[in-house]
C-alpha cells in the first residue's frame, strides 16, 4: 500500500524540522519555523491551492536546544558598568536601569526626553529607524534619577543637542550609531576583557526584569516598563532568584507543619 501524498508531506515537513534542531538551531527559531508552514498552508488551503494542511500536526523536535536565560547579579551589573566609558555606560544603564531595548535606546533624540521620562515612539531596526516592535512597545520609560543626571552629563560634551538630533549620533551626525557598530567596537570587548562576554542586550533586560522582581517591584510595573504584556514579563525576562525562591518553599513548608 502506497503512502498518501498528505502523509509524505507531512513526513517531509517532519524531517525539515528535526534536521534544523540537528543544525543547532534553538527551540524557539524551530518552533517558528513550524508555526509559518502553519501558517502558509493555512493560506494554501483557504486559498484552494492544496486540499489539507499537513502541517497541522507538526511538533517541535525535543532535540531542538532550549535556551538558557541568564540574569546577572548586582556585582556583575557593578563590574559591567565599571569599564565602560561615558558613552557606553549611559547606552547599557538605559537597558539595565530603565529596561529599554538596544534599538529604543539609539533612536532616541532628544526632542524624546521629557520630565522623568523617555518616550519611545521608534526603534533602530537593522540600520534603519521603525516602529516599535509591538503595541506596548509605545511608551514612556521612566528614568531614576542618577540615570537622569547621566544624561545631563552626555548632554553637556555632546555636538548636536537640538530636539531632533540623535542622542547617540554616528560621527557623521546624520544617523545614530548601530548597535552592532557599537556592541562590536565599543562594549563587547571591553565585557571579554572583565571575565563578562556572555552579556548582552537581552541578559541586560532580563537583569532589569529579575531585580525588579528581587525588589518585590509590581510585576505591572515591570512590564509597562519593559513594554511587554504582563504574562511575557514574567515567564520570559523574569528569573527569581535562588535566595527568593528557597525562602517561599521555607514558609510553605512552615505553613504546612504549623496547620
Amino acid at each position: 500500500m502506497s503512502l498518501s501524498n498528505d502523509f509524505c508531506s507531512f513526513l517531509l515537513w517532519v524531517r525539515f524540522l528535526e534536521r534544523k534542531a540537528a543544525e543547532g538551531f534553538s527551540f524557539s527559531v524551530v518552533d517558528h519555523l513550524r508555526w509559518d508552514l502553519k501558517q502558509v498552508f493555512d493560506l494554501a488551503v483557504a486559498e484552494e491551492c492544496a486540499q489539507r494542511n499537513p502541517a497541522l500536526k507538526l511538533f517541535t523536535p525535543r532535540e531542538a536546544p532550549k535556551p538558557t536565560r541568564l540574569v546577572m547579579n548586582l556585582e556583575e551589573v557593578r563590574r559591567v558598568l565599571s569599564v565602560l566609558e561615558q558613552r557606553e555606560r549611559l547606552i547599557v544603564k538605559l537597558a539595565l536601569l530603565a529596561g529599554m531595548r538596544p534599538g529604543e535606546i539609539l533612536a532616541l533624540t532628544w526632542e524624546r526626553l521629557t520630565g522623568h521620562c523617555a518616550e519611545i515612539r521608534q526603534r533602530l531596526y537593522r540600520g534603519k529607524v521603525d516602529v516599535p516592535k509591538t503595541t506596548n512597545s509605545v511608551r514612556k520609560v521612566a528614568l531614576s534619577e542618577g540615570l537622569l543626571a547621566e544624561i545631563e552629563s552626555w548632554r553637556a560634551v555632546s555636538i548636536d543637542i537640538n530636539p531632533k538630533a540623535w542622542m547617540f549620533a554616528s560621527e557623521n551626525l546624520k544617523t545614530p550609531v548601530t548597535r552592532d557598530n557599537c556592541w562590536r567596537r565599543r562594549i563587547g570587548p571591553k565585557l571579554e576583557a572583565a571575565g563578562l562576554g556572555w552579556v548582552n542586550f537581552q541578559v541586560m533586560r532580563r537583569t532589569h526584569s529579575s531585580l525588579m522582581n528581587d525588589l518585590k517591584v509590581d510585576p505591572k510595573i515591570v512590564a509597562d516598563q519593559l513594554g511587554h504584556t504582563l504574562d511575557v514579563s514574567q515567564n520570559i525576562y523574569t528569573q527569581s532568584a535562588l535566595k527568593r525562591r528557597k525562602e517561599a518553599v521555607d514558609s510553605l513548608e512552615s505553613a504546612l507543619l504549623n496547620a
